[in-house]
């Protein structure tokens, strides 16, 4: 790989959400032992975890935009309008006019949103036009490949963002996301990531039970995302290239980065989270049989190296008619924990629990009280209404470029570095966006024969 950039100063990237300047307008942490039930160990106090808004605070009236309206875009934007009082989602944007009209039409049935045609806007320079309409701040939820250039707009256009994982599909994505951060920051702007586990109320408990000891110090981890493939896709004959590249983008790694950085991003967040780092070497596997369209492996199976020479292991895989398994394991010297809301001794007891919350039946729900999807939109206005900002960018880019170092790994055959990844020139997809010929063959990398950039 060709190096060309300087190495800039190594700073810690991982911030315990405590510590976020929002926290600070909420209050105190949570005792950790009040978690407890009878017989379960309980474990001194130390850190103590974040104690989130249940709504934002009231304030001058925030208008968003929408940047990418399909079914997670319209989500997260429901998610900004139900946050507090004074919302308003007042312009859409995306490639294609029938997505714009799904979103409106849901916004419109389901809570009674109206958004006029003029603030509709359509096409590869939509997301400028919205930038540079009457919107206080952004949510991006497009195709992976265009968030780094979508949040580099936003910034320069001093809007608050919230965007979705991952971060980028390449590294050059990836290092324009840490530099839009850093203009963020210095401009005082708000960014949120859609790594929502950091914004889950039990898996910020458990956190902070590790954090405190609870299953001695971190060893190794297991992550999981295997489930079903992602069903054909049917060209219409009337699309180009491009706009069928686009709407088949769950299969296209310029588009999305591959399962490994579109999916897995989730437990490779977390593992780096509870272990406060990020690897510096991936050793993957990976291949392709069943996918019957695009250029993308069905599975992958990456061991991620510490500095310290610990590893954990991260298994991905689409594919029908095999065992599915969403989940994590993280071993410490005296126990293991699931991650999300349990914590086991070698022997199998669970000697703590998160306690959920209580349904009409009296039976616990299962759930938190409030959605991780609906707490990120809610500790994102709440930044922005008390100036304290929050700023996800560069730990979603070392998330997702965590994933791109297994990817390539898998794709090369080879040990690839984090050095090796983050100074790469490789940049995925076409040299310019038009509608027609896209000159992106659907074929697979071959492991020994191909070359990452």
């Amino acid at each position: 790989m060709k190096n060309k950039l300087r190495e800039p100063g190594r700073r810690k990237f991982f911030k315990d959400a405590a510590t976020l300047g929002v926290m600070g307008t909420i209050g105190g942490g949570y005792l950790l032992s009040s978690c407890n039930k009878p017989g379960k160990t309980t474990i001194a106090s130390s850190y103590e975890a974040p104690v989130f808004p249940t709504k934002a605070p009231d304030g001058k009236m925030l208008k968003a935009g929408l940047i990418g309206c399909g079914g997670r875009g319209t989500g997260a934007a429901v998610n900004f309008i139900n946050a507090g009082p004074n919302l308003q989602l007042i312009a859409l944007a995306d490639l294609f006019q029938d997505q714009i009209d799904k979103c409106r039409a849901t916004l419109k049935k389901n809570n009674n949103v109206e958004i006029p045609d003029e603030n509709c806007f359509v096409g590869f320079d939509a997301y400028q036009r919205l930038i540079d309409s009457d919107v206080d701040v952004i949510i991006q939820a497009t195709a992976t490949h265009f968030r780094p250039m979508h949040l580099k707009a936003a910034v320069e256009a001093r809007k608050h963002c919230f965007i979705e994982k991952p971060a980028a599909v390449d590294p050059v994505g990836i290092r324009s996301v840490i530099a839009s951060g850093k203009m963020a920051e210095s401009m005082g702007l708000t960014i949120v990531a859609g790594t929502q586990r950091r914004y889950q109320d039990d898996y910020n408990k458990t956190f902070s039970m590790i954090k405190n000891g609870a299953i001695g110090e971190l060893i190794s981890a297991n992550c999981y995302y295997n489930r079903g493939g992602v069903g054909n896709f049917i060209r219409k004959p009337e699309w180009s290239d491009m706009e069928a590249m686009i709407r088949n983008r769950a299969n296209w790694r310029w588009l999305t980065g591959d399962s490994i950085v579109n999916l897995m991003i989730h437990n490779i967040d977390g593992v780096n989270w509870f272990f406060e780092k990020h690897p510096v070497k991936a050793s993957g596997v990976g291949g392709r049989y069943h996918r019957p369209t695009g250029d993308m492996y069905d599975f992958f199976s990456v061991d991620f190296v510490f500095d310290d020479n610990k590893h954990y292991q991260g298994m991905c895989r689409e594919m029908d008619g095999c065992t599915n398994n969403v989940g994590d394991i993280i071993l410490g010297t005296k126990g293991y924990t699931n991650g999300q809301n349990k914590i086991f001794d070698y022997n199998g007891n669970i000697i703590w629990e998160y306690e959920y919350p209580l349904g009409k039946d009296g039976q616990p729900t299962n759930s938190t009280a409030i959605s991780p999807y609906d707490q990120e939109m809610i500790c994102f206005v709440t930044a922005v209404r008390t100036n304290k900002p929050i700023n996800d960018a560069e730990q979603l880019a070392h998330s997702t470029l965590t994933g791109i170092m297994g990817r390539e790994s898998a794709y090369t055959g080879k040990d690839v570095t984090w050095d090796d990844i983050i100074y790469s020139d490789l940049k995925l997809g076409p040299d310019e966006y038009k509608w027609g010929l896209v000159d992106i063959q659907p074929v697979s990398p071959v492991p020994g024969i191909a070359v990452t950039r």
